[in-house]
């Protein structure tokens, strides 16, 4: 019984998650993938339709992206990934029982996208992280007013400036950003205040 009204609510939250950013977008695809891996082909069509609603100043961020910075694909190389393997042989009988190199169970496994294991998850935290800290040194060098940009590659710079005591860097980008969305942010925000705060007393 409790059960299954653990089922009925976690149904409700999947129905009421809509993707209007990147923390979002992550979190729709980890709930796609961890019922099912699938191909980047499988997954394109419910995901345009799922961004109609991406917010306006944030980067519209491209599918390829999104997956290759939060999940991993299997290449056909190796034993089949333990969330895949679970997938392909509960869905499919003639693919029970199989060991994870059969050539059968490879090639039904390969080129789809899971979620990576939380014990690996690691490595890929560190990629995305490059990812972001990269995008946040290109806003260091423009010039004008930020109107559209990633908030995740923000939060990410601003940590690792204020880890390096730049509070210089927190502030100009901080004035290249719109207010509201650095008032909305209460991390930001904390970082932008207190980066002022210390710059004031040097």
């Amino acid at each position: 019984m409790y059960d299954k009204k653990r089922m009925t609510v976690k149904e409700v939250l999947q129905l009421q998650l809509f993707v209007i950013d990147e923390s979002s977008a992550i979190q729709w695809l980890k709930q796609q993938l961890i019922r099912k891996p699938q191909s980047f082909q499988d997954l394109h069509p419910l995901f345009l339709k799922e961004t109609a609603g991406w917010s306006k100043s944030e980067v519209p961020l491209e599918l390829l992206t999104l997956l290759e910075q939060n999940f991993l694909r299997y290449d056909g190389k190796g034993p089949v990934p333990e969330q895949i393997h679970a997938y392909l042989s509960t869905n499919w009988k003639e693919l029970r029982n199989l060991p994870k190199d059969d050539p059968t169970l490879v090639t039904k496994a390969r080129d789809r996208w899971y979620v990576p294991d939380p014990n690996k998850a690691g490595d890929l935290e560190k990629l995305r992280e490059k990812a972001l800290l990269k995008e946040f040194e290109e806003y260091k060098e423009v010039k004008k007013k930020l109107k559209v940009f990633r908030l995740e590659a923000v939060r990410a710079g601003f940590k690792k400036a204020w880890q390096e005591r730049d509070y210089a860097v927190i502030v100009a980008v901080a004035d290249k950003i719109p207010n509201n969305v650095l008032e909305e942010d209460p991390k930001l925000l904390m970082w932008y205040d207190q980066a002022v705060t210390r710059m004031g007393g040097e």
